[in-house]
């Protein structure tokens, strides 16, 4: 559910009301995610609630919408490590993974919308993600092997180091929410983590998985792509590499508490 897990209405809004009511309930209930890259913030979630209503007026389930999710995501990283690299192809796979990504911050809206997610679509959800973040990069790094040409095989190494990146940062953030969850029941109330920042939101812009989907419309240039991807997964190392101290912190600080 990526960054939409908490919004929605209160489970009241009847199927009765409008396409326009569903998505004014939505927005209305939502409240920005801290620190969230903009692209996830401010793009990602509005498609999301576009989609999330569009499914309520359906009825479609949450579940039903990760299977749609996950149809566009893996449809995309198949085209990537199976089809040679070309315009077309690139755009194909940017529109499947954008399409993916905004289907995975319906279901957790969803999910809301119709009174409350269920640990077995969360579940779901988190294999879904976990399976979609390894199998692009790895389909990346199968795409660069079978037709870059590239001379010099280290350049196969920031595929398979973006892929370590990718997984550890996804499984730091479950963790921290998992971690917070149980201090917050435990306590009584939630633990609180400040007020979005939309500086914020700008700066992590590189670590945006929404802009990683975009950077492969340029697939069909090979070495421009791969560029932008090389910077893409530095800046998401470095990212992590200091939002893992802070996180440390923040867990080190609920201890002291």
């Amino acid at each position: 559910m990526s960054i939409d897990d908490r919004p929605a209405a209160d489970g009241r809004i009847g199927p009765e009301r409008s396409y326009r009511d569903v998505v004014a309930a939505l927005a209305a209930a939502q409240k920005p995610a801290k620190g969230a890259p903009a692209y996830s913030r401010f793009i990602n979630r509005k498609l999301g609630r576009y989609l999330a209503a569009a499914g309520y007026k359906a009825g479609r389930t949450p579940n039903q919408i990760t299977a749609i999710s996950a149809m566009f995501s893996f449809t995309g990283i198949a085209v990537l490590a199976l089809v040679r690299p070309q315009i077309w192809t690139g755009v194909l796979i940017a529109v499947c993974l954008v399409l993916g990504y905004a289907f995975d911050a319906a279901d957790g809206q969803l999910a809301r919308l119709r009174g409350g997610g269920s640990k077995a679509g969360e579940w779901l959800d988190h294999i879904v993600d976990s399976a979609k973040i390894s199998g692009l990069h790895l389909a990346v790094l199968i795409s660069c092997y079978r037709f870059f040409g590239f001379h010099r095989p280290a350049w196969l190494l920031v595929p398979v180091a973006f892929t370590l990146v990718a997984n550890v940062s996804f499984f730091g953030m479950l963790l921290n929410d998992f971690i917070r969850r149980e201090v917050g029941a435990r306590r009584g109330r939630p633990v609180e983590q400040g007020a979005p920042s939309t500086l914020r939101s700008a700066l992590v812009i590189p670590t945006d998985y929404g802009v990683l989907c975009l950077a492969f419309l340029l697939l069909g240039w090979h070495h421009a792509f791969f560029g932008v991807y090389a910077v893409l997964g530095a800046a998401s190392a470095g990212y992590l590499l200091l939002a893992s101290v802070k996180w440390f912190r923040d867990m080190s600080a609920l201890d002291n508490a």
